[in-house]
This record gives C-alpha cells, sequence and structure tokens, in this order.
C-alpha cells in the first residue's frame, strides 16, 4: 500500500503534511526546539543534554532487516487438519503486507497514525500538544506516538511512561525511517503489534476473533480491529462487545473525517454483523500424543527456540481420523477388559504403513489427562512370542530351514552362567517329539523356538533386531526367543512393518515435512525405501504368520483378508500382545499396568485379550482399502546355506 492509494474527500482540505518537527526535535542531539518555547527552560535543557548523550547508546535500527518477530509454529496431520500450534509468549504468524486487508491497513491509519506516510518517523504537531499537556501534567498522560515509534517501542524498548523513553523512540523512528521504506515499516507494525489474548500481529489477531485471514478482513472488522489496538484486553469483543462497538464507531468515524471513506460507507459497516469466533486456548491439542512426541522430536532436531518461536509448519504422517478412531477403540476395550475381570491399567496401540514407515497412529494409554506418559515410545516391555518371528526369520535367510523343516520339541536343557536352563511351552509342558516350524510358531511353542535360537546363532537374532529398528538393550541370553527383554510398542509395530513390505524398509517416522515461515524446506521424510531383508525368507514367515491367524493362536484377530500376526505373553501374565499386519498396515497392541509386577490375571493372553482389539482396529481403519495379498515365497529364491 502507498500514500497514493488513499484519496481525500475534497481538493481545498487541508492535507495532512509534515512539518520539520521544530528542525526533528533540533536534529534531537545538539540543535534547538526552534518553536517549543515551553522547552527553553534551564532543567529542560540540562535534561535533553543527558539524553543527547545517552542516545549514542540506542541499539542500531539496521538490525530490522534480518529480525524476525517470535512467530507461532503449526502441527498439522497428514491431510492438513490441525492438531496444535507451539510458541513461547507470544502467539503470531507473520504475513507480508499484500495479504493484509486494505480495509485493516487504512483503519489502523486512520486510528494510530493517519500522517503515517507523509511523516519522516514522528508527528510535530502530535509531539507539540502532548509535550504541552504532558508539561502541565508533570508526567506522560498523553502520547504522540506514530506507527514507527510504536514499532521500535515493541522491538527495541520498555513499556514505561518515561519522557527519555519517548525522546529514544523519537530518535530511534528517525533512524528507522531513513532506512526503511513506508511499507516495509508498516508491514513490520502490523506484524508485531499486540491485539489481545495472546495474539501478535494481524494474521493472528483476525484468525482468533473473525476466523478468516487477515487479507480476507472486511470494513466493519478491519475497524474493529483497529480498535483494539489501544487497549486490547479492555475493547476486546472477546471482553465486551459493546465496548468494542463503540471503539469500532470511533474508527470509522475517523476514517470518514479524513475522507478514507464515505459517512455512507462508514454507518453501513457499524451495522454489519460481526461474527465474532471463540476465544481460543493456544496450547491445547487436538492429539496431545502425537504432537508432544512430534514436538521432543523437532526439539531434537531444531532446538528450543525454532519450534516455539520460528514459526515453522509441521506436516505429520498421522492421519487424524484413523487416529481418533483408535483412541475410542483402546477406551472402549480398556472399559471391557475391566468389566470382564482383567486387572489391566492401561492399553496402547501403534499403527505404521509399511509402504513408507510413516507412523498413522499413536495412542500412548487410555487418557491423556490422566497420564501423559506416551507407552507407545518410552514403555519397554516383555514381548513374550511376539518376539519370535525373529528367530524363525534368522532361520530361514540362513537357507538352511523352510516352513517344513522340522525341529525338536524337547530339549535336556541349555547350560547358561553357572546352571542350566530348561524352557518349557505354555502351561508348563515340556514338550516332545518333533515338530514343523510351522505348527511350532502357529501354536506358539516355546522350546522349539529357543532349540532353533541356538542352532541359528543369538548374535545373529539380534543383528536382525538391530536390522529392524529396535534399538533397546538385547542379551544373547538362552531364553531372548521368548522375549524376557523390554522392546517398545513402536519397535515392534517397525519391525513387523518391515515383514509387511517383504523385506523393504524406509525410516519410520511421524514427520512427514517441516517447512520455515517463508515455505524453505527445513526437512523432508520422502520414504526412501531399501531392501534390507532376503525377500523368500521375509514371504515364508509372513506364510507361517498368516496360520497363526487363520488357526494358531490368534484366531480372535481374523479380520476376513489376509493378515498375519503374532501373539505374545509373558510370565505370569505381565504383558500380553498382538503384533499383526496387511501390506498397508502394522500394528501393535499392548495391554499391561504400568507396575511391571502386577499380574493381569491368570489365563490373560495376547490371543484373548490384545488379538481382538487389534482386530476392532484394522476394521474400521482398512475399510476403505481394497483387499491385497502378501508375495508367495515362490516368487523368490531360496538364499543358499
Amino acid at each position: 500500500m502507498s500514500s497514493t492509494t488513499i484519496k481525500r474527500k475534497t481538493k481545498d482540505q487541508k492535507p495532512h503534511t509534515p512539518t520539520n518537527f521544530v528542525q526533528g526535535v533540533a536534529k534531537v542531539a545538539g540543535g534547538t526546539f526552534l518553536g517549543l518555547t515551553l522547552l527553553t527552560t534551564s532543567a529542560i535543557a540540562g535534561g535533553i543534554v543527558g539524553l543527547a548523550i545517552s542516545f549514542r547508546n540506542l541499539p542500531d535500527v539496521r538490525v530490522l532487516n534480518n529480525y524476525v518477530p517470535s512467530q507461532t509454529s503449526y502441527i498439522y496431520d497428514v491431510k492438513g487438519v490441525l492438531l496444535t500450534t507451539f510458541h513461547g509468549e507470544e502467539h503470531r504468524t507473520t504475513v507480508p503486507l499484500n495479504e493484509v486487508s486494505p480495509q485493516l491497513k487504512r483503519a489502523v491509519m486512520a486510528i494510530e497514525d493517519s500522517n503515517f506516510y507523509t511523516h519522516k518517523g514522528v508527528n510535530p504537531n502530535s509531539v507539540a500538544r502532548a509535550v504541552v499537556v504532558n508539561l502541565q501534567s508533570g508526567s506522560v498522560v498523553e502520547g504522540a506516538s506514530t506507527l514507527t515509534m510504536q514499532l521500535v517501542k515493541n522491538v527495541f524498548l520498555s513499556h514505561q511512561r518515561t519522557f527519555s523513553r519517548k525522546l529514544s523512540e523519537a530518535v530511534l523512528a528517525l533512524r528507522v525511517e531513513q532506512i526503511f521504506k513506508k511499507d516495509e515499516i508498516l508491514e513490520m507494525y502490523l506484524n508485531n503489534i499486540y491485539w489481545g489474548h495472546n495474539n501478535y500481529g494481524a494474521q493472528t489477531a483476525a484468525q482468533s476473533y473473525f476466523n478468516k485471514s487477515a487479507k480476507d478482513l472486511n470494513l466493519a472488522e478491519g475497524a474493529m480491529m483497529a480498535g483494539i489496538i489501544q487497549a486490547p484486553e479492555v475493547y476486546s469483543p472477546f471482553v465486551n462487545y459493546s465496548l468494542a462497538k463503540e471503539r469500532q464507531a470511533i474508527v470509522l468515524n475517523r476514517m470518514a473525517d479524513i475522507g478514507w471513506i464515505t459517512q455512507e460507507e462508514a454507518d453501513k459497516a457499524k451495522k454489519a454483523p460481526l461474527f465474532i469466533g471463540k476465544r481460543r486456548a493456544w496450547q491445547t491439542s487436538k492429539l496431545p500424543y502425537v504432537t508432544d512426541a512430534v514436538k521432543q522430536e523437532l526439539i531434537e532436531r531444531f532446538g528450543v527456540e525454532t519450534v516455539t518461536k520460528g514459526g515453522i509448519n509441521v506436516q505429520t504422517t498421522i492421519d487424524y481420523k484413523m487416529q481418533i478412531e483408535a483412541e475410542e477403540i483402546v477406551k472402549k476395550a480398556h472399559r471391557n477388559l475391566r468389566r470382564s475381570g482383567v486387572r489391566a491399567d492401561q492399553v496402547a496401540l501403534v499403527a505404521i504403513d509399511p509402504r513408507t514407515h510413516f507412523v498413522k497412529a499413536v495412542v500412548g494409554g487410555i487418557d491423556y489427562e490422566k497420564s501423559q506418559f506416551n507407552r507407545v515410545l518410552q514403555s519397554r516391555r516383555q514381548p513374550g512370542s511376539a518376539f519370535k518371528p525373529f528367530v524363525y526369520y534368522t532361520a530361514f535367510a540362513t537357507g538352511k530351514y523352510t516352513p517344513y523343516s522340522v525341529i525338536p520339541n524337547y530339549t535336556r536343557g541349555f547350560r547358561e552362567g553357572g546352571g542350566y536352563y530348561h524352557p518349557q511351552n505354555y502351561g508348563g509342558g515340556g514338550g516332545g517329539g518333533s515338530v514343523t516350524i510351522n505348527s511350532a510358531l502357529s501354536s506358539s511353542l516355546n522350546i522349539p523356538a529357543v532349540v532353533l535360537g541356538q542352532k541359528v546363532g543369538l548374535d545373529k537374532v539380534i543383528e536382525v533386531c538391530r536390522t529392524l529398528g529396535i534399538e533397546s538393550p538385547l542379551q544373547p541370553v538362552v531364553s531372548l526367543p521368548l522375549g524376557p527383554i523390554g522392546v517398545t510398542p513402536m519397535e515392534m509395530a517397525q519391525a513387523y512393518a518391515t515383514f509387511a513390505s517383504n523385506g523393504w524398509q524406509s525410516d519410520t517416522t511421524m514427520i512427514m515435512q517441516v517447512t520455515d515461515s517463508l515455505g524453505n524446506v527445513m526437512l523432508d521424510n520422502t520414504p526412501k525405501p531399501q531392501l534390507v531383508l532376503n525377500e523368500w525368507a521375509t514371504a515364508s514367515l509372513t506364510s507361517v504368520l498368516q496360520n497363526v491367524i487363520n488357526g494358531g493362536t490368534a484366531t480372535s484377530a481374523n479380520i476376513g483378508r489376509p493378515a498375519a500376526g503374532k501373539t505374545g505373553t509373558t510370565s505370569s501374565e505381565r504383558d500380553v500382545w498382538f503384533v499383526g499386519y496387511v501390506p498397508q498396515l502394522s500394528t501393535a497392541v499392548w495391554i499391561g499396568n504400568d507396575d511391571f509386577n502386577r499380574s493381569l490375571g491368570r489365563g490373560v493372553t495376547g490371543g484373548g485379550y490384545a488379538a481382538p482389539i487389534w482386530r476392532q482396529f484394522m476394521t474400521i481403519a482398512l475399510k476403505n482399502e481394497p483387499v491385497k495379498y502378501f508375495p508367495a515365497a515362490s516368487q523368490f529364491t531360496q538364499p543358499k546355506p
């Protein structure tokens, strides 16, 4: 916007022209205040000399060239649904001047500084009037601030009402006007000014008060916003709508008086209906388990200042609708568990798209308000038999085993430390004879898994786990195949996601892209899939894990389409799991107590309780997804031993 866009009512109306502000406040540092005889007393002269000396310590206004005000960061789901905002003390989104409504710009200048495009930083007529009033009162009771002076006050100075601060404003304003164009100053002003309720800048205020962008404000809305500036918490329509309307009328009348609108336009705007939004609680989140995790990762990558003040825009991988459905399923399932006598305090769920390794839903517990601890990411719990697929994949990858290979279902025990470890099947059975891998895994037999772990080497099993993204501490103890170590639900879901993609893997992430306030890309997590597993071995494992659902320990997970998965139940029933997948989604469900020593109850298993939750979620999550089939092992070449 330039000064030429503001039309006068008549040609003979006296223009708003600047004077020399009595020679620029006597050139501030060394001149005399010509024409202001009230300032010629020796006391005032002495004070001015002292101020002139102190002006040498004022900040260099050229820093405004690179000044970036604190801005709010926005977090969105994968489809653009706003999840939450992060900001420090100031909630702000900056916009260029051409994205601010002309009506708002005119209204602000009309009520705050109608000579903005003609003065040089200070308005001498206003200053002279204010000096007289303030000297008579003995304190600063009337201001004479231009928009430029208000800008430097907000950026550089304190808000104390003193003569020295006002004169500092004048000096800095003159300097700013020498360096920056008027449009640049107006843009900085509109993006910095406080509009009440922790809204800084025109864009955030417009969104807060009228649920629209600053560029879309009409005359009535622009006039009301302009009226708020003088006392934001007093004239806010959220606080006192009638008072806000009175201020709006004052602004509109001022615009008409100086010829920027007609009186007819002013009267029409006064009567125009205003659809005031609701006061926003900017720090609330629609999906707190998600946004807490995202914020933590952003801080680790970019630092607190960038996240809370940098105005970044973050597109997550989360599907808002799927997340809400997952949260509702978890809460309902927990209520049903308690009713059925299962002593479970918590349920957690995480879903990952195997094609991208994008996290689609994260439910860290049953109630965020009661506990912010995210069990998907932060809780390491024993996976029990859900760990066995890592052992069987390792065996297939050697080329020595197929799903029909026979392994012992008995053992005399294994030497470990100073004694022997004797694994038993679930329920205390000692086993007997031999079984196929298909049967052993489908029935979740413990002894064959331990035997096979010894044959293929536990170090090899751990190596596979690391490849699959499991970073939790793992030790090559004999019982490792039975999952006695702690892992997170996220680690389990991402490992199974690589099985679901038949060995192809990208970095698992909750963040798709991060851009700065200007749209520059700071982080791009476009998937870069790599083949990390043997395809024949992976396809062979998936064929066996399908049998777990079709006729093994997890028939309650059957969703009527090809799916694979594994139950997990730990000793004393402290943790129960089901981790399963289809080609489009890998999901882990965990049930347990935050107190690891508490049992869920005798006979509680992953197949009986976690698998039904998995089925409920997957049925809803996949309702619009076509049925897809896993690749058969016959499509690939078996590795040579």
